[in-house]
């Protein structure tokens, strides 16, 4: 593999002036010599030493491997047990150049989300795993691999922990300076948990979302003819282009980067490019007209986008968009994942280079612009959301004019897109559940597929609530879909939108079919942290939680501890991803199923804890879909028993009370 160009060493350009001191630059490379006998620790010296130099960070690029990195089939892994074996792959898909974004920097997706902080890591933990055995677990602190530990056979076989930093240090500043150090990491969502699935799993995020809000603001179940404007083509916005033409409308995208442009039309998903806004604009028209399903990469800056299309409203009084979003990288926005539209692409990686300071400025005045223009044309009547990427956030921090009058601070002008689109799916328990199968063989994915439509299906005639059967209906649709798109990139992924009750039918489902031959290895379950109880961020999936406790973490944390001792094989607790560091805790799992009866027991309990979890946390804040659903959860199996709120059913009581 070549170095990525114009890798993540952009988000730490700077992290130089934070170890300006010897003391520190010594600090930073005595931890990563560490790996190392000292009869090599001379000549590596002076190599991390200047890569510390260059890119704010050691990440020991003579050890990258020498080999094609891929999701290999499970039974070539020199491991002693099928766990580990499982893990290597996941591992391996993370860092496949053709599903991550940066893998050089061992980079997943979102700029900076790692799988490890450096190759060092990487080799070492291959190692454990292919000595570990069913009495151990290997222990992960922030990529660092603190060792096996003696275990049992029912513990998981890894715990992953990712940025856990004492809450007054969770500071971007603190951030650089100890991911400099080697001490850090972040490991995003799926990233530093392995279960990174390639940009399938937000292709079907996005095709849900673009549905919904077709639902929610055009009350439209078709979207053919309608027009979606929003950013950005990387690791998880480059499924946008994808999503709009599988839900049916004209999405406009635009993206600085010309290599994301490429990349996107070179794997089928973006079906044109253009550098020229007039043409842009004439194939939306021709698109909207003719009511085509079109995917359409402007290379070029988003905010003269929206600006071009404030234009037209000013000169045609026509509206050519109806909806818009944003998926720049706005979590770490003046390190690379924001681009001013006052640069080119090439002038601003030079200006953040040279003078961080400035481009920082320029960036917040682009914010403001941007959302000038986004404010023009939704005061026409287009409708926005936040995609959870901090865009909102960020904006506001800018001082552009994002404020709602008489609300708080988790809430904008325009609503995240959990608040009003997905955050309902959620406190009805469904969440984007994911497989994979370790044989990597194309069949066995289309037997999961048959089996997972077979049990949606079968629910159904069963009879559900319409709320249910809705999102039931979506996600078979999916699965047709998504097999005709060729979504899979990397390893032979499956990812669908479900609840509670078809989590655990299809895992059996599947379980049982290994077992009877039907498919030939093992399967890994998983989901991505973005889910119904696996992440606590008042920006994103807790955007919806209006009982004061938005900015509380007992869901994520809790979730990571049950998931454990239910069953999981390996779990992961995270700080940062989607909105960025210091913003979030989150967490993810991995279970193996291998056909055993022990393996369907595991998926029995774990995943209906890691489902209700979250449903009875969002009943308690006052969601009625919740409510309802726990409710059901609790009628289906006796041994749950969740405490239910009481309404106030007479407001004026507390009226009477503050005044008293």
């Amino acid at each position: 593999m070549a170095r990525s160009a114009g890798g993540p060493w952009l988000a730490s350009l700077g992290c130089s002036a934070l170890l300006s001191s010897l003391r520190w630059h010594k600090l930073a490379l005595r931890n990563a010599l560490r790996y190392f006998p000292p009869e090599i620790q001379k000549k590596l010296a002076l190599e991390f030493a200047e890569e510390l130099r260059l890119y704010g960070h050691i990440y020991m690029y003579r050890f990258c491997p020498d080999i094609e990195m891929r999701a290999y089939p499970i039974g070539e892994y020199p491991c002693k047990t099928k766990s580990a074996a499982a893990i290597m792959l996941m591992i391996m898909n993370n860092l496949d150049p053709s599903v991550a974004q940066f893998p050089q920097e061992l980079v997943t997706y979102g700029g900076n989300g790692q799988v490890f902080s450096n190759w060092a890591q990487f080799w070492l933990v291959m190692h454990y795993l292919s000595e570990m055995t069913e009495e151990q677990t290997l222990v992960m602190y922030s990529g660092h691999p603190l060792g096996l530990f003696p275990s049992h056979q029912r513990a998981p076989r890894l715990i992953i922990t990712n940025g856990m930093v004492i809450p007054n240090y969770s500071s971007r500043d603190e951030y650089e300076k100890m991911f400099a150090l080697g001490v850090t990491m972040y490991g995003q969502m799926t990233a530093g948990s392995y279960c990174y699935i390639g940009p399938q799993g937000i292709v079907h995020g996005t095709v849900l979302t673009v549905l919904n809000a077709g639902r929610r603001y055009l009350k439209a179940e078709d979207l053919s003819g309608k027009v979606f404007v929003t950013s950005g083509l990387g690791g998880m916005s480059g499924a946008q282009a994808k999503a709009a033409v599988i839900a049916g409308c004209v999405g406009v995208i635009a993206e600085v980067d010309e290599a994301a442009l490429l990349k996107r039309h070179k794997q089928g998903w973006l079906m044109e490019i253009s550098n020229n806004l007039d043409h842009c604009i004439a194939r939306l028209r021709e698109a909207r007209k003719n009511k085509i399903a079109l995917s359409l990469g402007y290379h070029g800056n988003v905010v003269d986008l929206w600006e071009r299309l404030v234009h037209e409203l000013d000169t045609t009084g026509e509206l050519l968009v109806d909806l818009g979003s944003d998926q720049t990288s706005c979590h770490n926005p003046f390190n690379g994942g924001y681009y001013p539209v006052q640069l080119s692409f090439e002038e601003g990686k030079q200006l953040l280079s040279s003078n961080p300071a400035k481009f920082r400025a320029l960036v917040q005045e682009s914010l403001k612009r941007h959302v000038a223009a986004i404010n023009k044309l939704a005061d026409k009547g287009m409708f926005f959301w936040d995609y959870g990427n901090a865009f909102l956030l960020e904006a506001q921090r800018a001082g552009a004019d994002v404020a709602k009058k008489g609300a708080d601070k988790t809430e904008f002008r325009y609503p995240s897109y959990v608040q009003h689109i997905m955050g309902d799916i959620f406190s009805l328990g469904f969440g984007p559940f994911r497989w994979v199968c370790t044989s990597g063989d194309p069949r066995d994915l289309a037997t999961t597929d048959s089996i997972a439509m077979a049990v949606l299906e079968d629910s159904i005639r069963q009879g559900v609530s319409t709320s249910v059967k809705q999102q039931y209906h979506d996600n078979i649709r999916w699965i047709r879909e998504a097999g005709r798109h060729s979504l899979v990139v990397g390893s032979q992924a499956r990812i669908l939108y479900s609840d509670q009750k078809g989590r655990v039918s299809i895992a059996v489902a599947i379980n049982r079919a290994i077992s009877e031959g039907k498919i030939k290895a093992p399967v890994v379950l998983s989901r991505d942290h973005h889910d119904v109880s696996g992440t606590d961020s008042p920006f994103r999936e807790t955007s919806n939680i209006y009982d004061g406790s938005a900015f509380c973490a007992d869901m994520a944390v809790q979730n990571f501890v049950g998931d454990a001792f239910r069953g999981a094989t390996w779990v992961a607790l995270h700080n940062g991803g989607g909105v960025g560091w210091g913003e979030v805790i989150n967490g993810g799992f991995g279970l193996v199923l291998d056909g055993s009866k022990e393996a369907e027991e595991r998926a029995k309990m774990m995943l209906s804890w890691d489902v209700s979890n979250g449903v009875a946390r969002r009943c308690w804040s006052g969601n009625a879909f919740a409510y309802e659903t726990i409710c059901q959860a609790m009628k289906e199996n006796g041994t749950l028993r969740v405490t239910l709120p009481h309404q106030v059913l007479d407001e004026n009581i507390l009226e009477q009370a503050v005044k008293d």
